[in-house]
């Protein structure tokens, strides 16, 4: 059996995030169950943040009319309206 590991999506990150924030603003964890769940939220959250960079490289790039990449800067339109 070759089990293929998904990858959680951003919102499933988010979610894992969210739970472990909660669980350990109730303050009844054992230190060394917080310290894990802190590491795993820490680990989420780098997570989290390269999802949003790369999310944020692909929306500020734009095709020109030769169909080639340009980056998107803002004030660009403004001179088109």
């Amino acid at each position: 059996m070759n089990e293929e590991k998904k990858e959680a999506t951003f919102e499933e990150n988010l979610a894992g995030l969210e739970k472990i924030v909660t669980k350990l603003e109730q303050g009844d964890v054992p230190l060394e169950e917080a310290l894990d769940s802190f590491q795993k939220g820490v680990k989420l959250s780098k997570e989290l943040q390269k999802t949003l960079e790369n999310a944020e490289k692909t929306l500020t790039k734009v095709i020109d009319e030769n169909g080639e990449e340009e980056i998107f800067e803002q004030g660009q339109d403004e001179n088109e309206q």
